[in-house]
């Protein structure tokens, strides 16, 4: 393996609450006749913004200062369900929600992201620092009186406030700040306490690119039987040196005009039901094919090219190409990416007070400039980073080490975040909102300070004992053995393709029922099962098998699926699979698939079909029987696949089968709930 230093940030954080106590207003100060009282209606006049000032017909007066989630505290007990009416912006303790300006009779909602135009959102209880000052925490939903002492995370005082539910309150308080720790921090991006043009700022901050600059990708999953589909996101960090402050932490100020390499990537799946989290990371050392990438901004044209290693895609034109080169990789369509520079890794750290890690001996890797002493640690700012850039410090040496390193210190961090962890100063919140904005690029359909925030909201249900870090499972590279690595013929593919189908990596998934056994209708003579076909054998680097469709649509017919038809829309998906639109075309569908040999975890059901819609993906480009199937109903046998081509060359060549249910262990998976996970160090890098 390369010895050269790795360079990389990792994406850190994403999700959780702010506190808000004073930043950006607008509308200026709050005037109150009554206390602020919460999860209650508002009527406004004009557009409700977070961090604005609450403007009401009559002037009203407080000391102190405090906050509660979905509550503003007013200087007296504040009572729940009281309307509040206000002529201009509003600015209350908790979130508003609108759709642009206000309308008068149109209750706002809290306790919900605020949105205004598709902007301001957020979570937590928001303060104006010249506007409505409490004395003490109110609560919501009761008539509790708060005292003078702390009503929950966000409260101030000397004695707890009363009422129903302050657990509960406690533990949803902070949304925004608890999550996720999986590339960036949404936190910061959605925090209370910001005004609009402040959000606006922000969203400003955040670089936007194109997703993919190939020519062509994979088409989206189809829904699945609840019309919900899974997510992909494609971390990246960014080796950048663009900046001073990225130069100080990364060194080498000689390379402060090198495009930046991805030397951190790794693929989130969200699965579908939000119910588990799988991450794949691919060591920068892979020797892949990328494929051409066109720049969007010079209009450059990088040729297809197979032999460079992945971490080289960004130089292609940016994140777009690493995007394109992953999907010809793993044959899994990417949704977003998101991207971070050593900066940003720092300060995410920050944000979170530091992030416990282990090493089971002593440490010093003077390339990164790690030092640690054997036993756990928590690390945070600078430190972070060292501990997710070092290679020669652990285990072999490898970029592999490193990204089991990033797995521990990962996990680590959604724990933290999961346990409450917080911020609570609104000017290190302010800070780390530009910072984090400021060193994010991300693809143009999640550029924006709502997007980033609906995207953690979304997955932030996912527990962490269902999340799963694993390594694409490789081999070394025989044209560079010591160098680089090429994925592992069999277990990475058989790790794709369990992404593809949304089936957790951890082995847990509950067997779906789409249909049952006392649901699905006795399936219909082949005659009356009409049946469309798709060609969707092109890839990202190859064009479809010609006439594919028609061709297997022909062969339905021959075994007498009269009402077999080919559709000639262009397809493009790694997998063949076969779909139906409820419950009882499951035995119809399933007699189609083992006509043509495909298993049963092809088939599956979706509300996006009409009928039964079998489409051929890149894992069957040609022949009469599907690769690896049983035979079918064909009288063929089934083929020898022991060298057969695959779809891409990379790794396409190890088929799923039934039972194939969980991460091959050359995966090397890790499980988002293991706390007793240590890295080895390398016996060269001990002291």
């Amino acid at each position: 393996m390369t010895k050269t230093p790795a360079t990389g940030g990792i994406p850190g954080q994403a999700g959780g609450s702010a506190e808000g106590g004073g930043p950006a207003e607008a509308g200026g100060p709050a005037k109150a006749s009554i206390p602020t009282q919460a999860e209650s209606p508002a009527k406004a006049d004009g557009p409700a913004e977070t961090g604005a000032a609450a403007q009401a017909e009559n002037p009203a007066k407080s000391g102190g200062s405090g906050q509660a989630e979905g509550s503003t505290e007013g200087g007296g007990p504040t009572k729940a369900k009281s309307p509040i009416k206000a002529d201009g912006p509003t600015k209350a303790g908790s979130p508003i929600k609108a759709d642009g300006p206000t309308k008068a009779g149109v209750p706002a909602q809290a306790s919900a992201p605020a949105q205004a135009d598709g902007a301001a959102q957020a979570d937590a209880a928001a303060q104006a620092d010249s506007a409505t000052q409490d004395q003490g925490p109110a609560q919501a939903d009761s008539p509790a009186e708060a005292g003078d002492g702390s009503g929950g995370d966000g409260g101030s005082g000397d004695r707890p406030a009363k009422g129903d539910g302050g657990a509960a309150k406690r533990k949803r308080t902070l949304r925004i700040v608890r999550w996720t720790a999986l590339g960036v921090s949404v936190a910061v991006l959605a925090a209370a306490g910001v005004g609009y043009f402040y959000y606006e700022h922000l969203n400003d901050n955040i670089r936007k690119g194109a997703l993919n600059l190939g020519d062509k990708q994979l088409d989206r999953p189809v829904a699945n039987a609840e019309g919900q589909r899974p997510v992909n996101i494609l971390l990246l960090g960014s080796d950048s040196r663009a900046t001073k402050e990225n130069q100080d932490l990364g060194g080498a100020r000689d390379d402060a005009d090198r495009p930046p390499l991805a030397d951190v990537q790794m693929l989130v799946h969200v699965s579908a039901d939000r119910s588990n989290m799988s991450v794949i990371s691919v060591p920068r050392d892979t020797r892949v094919t990328i494929p051409k990438c066109t720049d969007p901004d010079s209009g450059k044209v990088y040729k297809e090219t197979t032999s460079q290693i992945i971490n080289t895609s960004l130089v292609n034109g940016g994140p777009g190409c690493t995007v394109a080169s992953w999907e010809e990789l793993t044959g899994i369509p990417i949704d977003h990416f998101m991207m971070i520079d050593f900066s940003g890794v720092v300060n995410m750290a920050d944000a979170v007070g530091g992030v416990p890690v282990c090493v089971d001996a002593n440490v010093y890797d003077d390339k990164s400039g790690l030092r640690l002493p054997k036993g756990t640690h928590t690390v945070k700012g600078q430190q972070a980073l060292q501990w997710l850039r070092t290679r020669h410090g652990f285990e072999d040496g490898s970029d592999i080490g490193r990204t089991h390193a990033q797995h521990l210190y990962m996990n680590s961090m959604v724990r933290q975040l999961k346990a409450g962890t917080k911020l609570s100063d609104p000017a290190q919140l302010t800070g780390l909102a530009e910072a984090a904005t400021k060193a994010l690029t991300v693809d143009k359909d999640l550029g924006s300070v709502k997007k980033l925030y609906d995207l953690a909201d979304d997955i932030k249900r996912v527990p962490s004992g269902r999340i799963t870090m694993t390594t694409m499972p490789w081999v070394a590279d025989p044209q560079d053995p010591d160098a680089h690595v090429i994925p592992k013929p069999g277990d990475a593919d058989r790790l794709f393709s369990l992404v593809r189908n949304d089936i957790a990596l951890d082995g847990k998934d509950k067997k779906k029922d789409e249909g049952g056994a006392t649901g699905t209708a006795p399936a219909s003579a082949k005659a009356n099962i009409p049946v469309t076909v798709f060609n969707g054998t092109g890839t990202v680097v190859l064009p479809p098998a010609t006439g594919r469709g028609a061709d297997i649509a022909a062969l339905l017919v021959k075994q007498g699926f009269a009402k077999a038809v080919s559709d000639s829309t262009p397809r493009a998906q790694a997998d063949t699979t076969i779909t139906y639109p409820r419950a009882a075309l499951r035995s119809d569908a399933l007699t189609v698939a083992k006509s043509l040999g495909l298993p049963e975890t092809a088939v599956r059901l979706s509300p996006e079909v009409q009928q039964i819609t079998l489409v051929v993906g890149g894992d069957w480009r040609e022949g009469a029987v599907y690769p690896n199937g049983d035979g079918g109903d064909t009288g063929a046998p089934a083929p020898d696949t022991s060298a057969s081509a695959s779809a891409s060359p990379d790794a396409k060549n190890g088929a799923r089968k039934p039972g194939d249910n969980k991460a091959p262990e050359s995966a090397d998976p890790l499980n988002g709930d293991d706390k007793s996970a240590c890295m080895k160090v390398n016996s060269l890098n001990r002291w």
